[in-house]
């Protein structure tokens, strides 16, 4: 399971670099982007969102809700696209482009909610309390337990 979430993690995440740097730096990017109708702020604006959600994602110890908003916002991205692009009768080949884009999100979202959970508390120490409430004597344990 491990190796599923790593692998549609790390290529979502590239696909979202990737399409930050273009939306910035690649002069065809840019007109494609006005193309499609949209203003100018709004691909500056998509670019930090894809970058803000590349680390959300990336980084370990962001609360799951924070992450789970994140996938929302790439989804919420690949739909967009996916209509956008639609409506002006782009390629075939990009609309399934986005397609296998939206899968792979989906798989990594649902893969990390099965990562396995580290506790600190895996089990109890030897001799601890647990260990003498598997025994037999559970009164004798728990009053010796109040009496020191």
């Amino acid at each position: 399971m491990k190796l599923i979430y790593w692998s549609s993690t790390i290529l979502i995440c590239a696909f979202l670099l990737l399409s930050a740097y273009t939306y910035i730096f690649h002069q065809s990017t840019i007109e494609g982007v006005k193309a499609l109708g949209f203003p100018d702020f709004f691909r500056i604006e998509l670019a930090a969102l894809k970058v803000v959600a590349l680390i959300v994602i990336l980084l370990p110890g962001i609360p799951g809700q924070a992450k789970g908003w994140a996938y929302s916002g790439v989804m919420l991205f690949l739909l967009t696209a996916f209509v956008s692009h639609a409506v002006h009768h782009d390629s075939v080949g990009l609309l399934i482009l986005l397609i296998v884009l939206s899968a792979i999100t989906i798989t990594s979202y649902f893969t990390l909610n099965k990562q396995p959970k580290k506790h600190k508390l895996m089990s109890l120490p030897p001799n601890s309390i647990g260990e003498k409430l598997n025994s037999n004597n559970f009164g004798i344990a728990f009053s010796s337990r109040l009496n020191s």
